[in-house]
């Protein structure tokens, strides 16, 4: 049971050991150790306020890069809706300009065609009256062999002419 109950005497001398100690620890010890809790303190607050203030940043850099990011969608949209633009208007001319040369074109043939019409009308007609005119000769030959046929078929010629 002694181990359990000190003793009177190791009672004072622990007290007196301890006391030493203390003021030992209170004389040289005690105001670096709490200049050293200060400064740590002031340490960990100013890592803190350090870490609040880039927290801060990086929620100002957030907020401006989604206004960068949104402002360039914006501005890649807008240049694609000017390139759609140029591109429909682009193939818009194209095909007026395609459409206006298949009408000269068209129209050209249509010209040539009325052209080589005519031509071929001409020419038709030209042989048309050729074969006539041998018709009709062979035909005036044939009757007009005879000289008394000859006058009187220049007197009912004559007689047909109307003298004004």
């Amino acid at each position: 049971m002694e181990l359990v109950t000190p003793g009177i005497g190791l009672i004072v001398w622990m007290t007196l050991s301890f006391g030493i100690v203390l003021f030992v620890l209170g004389k040289f010890a005690w105001k670096p150790i709490m200049k050293s809790l200060k400064e740590r303190e002031g340490t960990i607050e100013s890592a803190l306020n350090e870490a609040n203030k880039a927290r801060e940043e990086m929620k100002t850099l957030h907020f401006d890069n989604e206004n960068l990011l949104r402002d360039a969608k914006e501005e890649r949209d807008a240049i694609l809706n000017d390139a759609r633009k140029v591109r429909d208007s682009i193939i818009e001319k194209s095909k007026l300009r395609a459409n206006e040369e298949a009408n000269r074109i068209v129209e050209s043939a249509k010209e040539t065609i009325q052209n080589e019409k005519m031509a071929a009308i001409t020419d038709l007609k030209n042989q048309l009256a050729t074969l006539s005119i041998e018709i009709a000769e062979k035909i005036l030959r044939e009757e007009l062999s005879d000289g008394k046929k000859q006058k009187d078929y220049v007197k009912k010629l004559m007689d047909e002419i109307n003298f004004n």
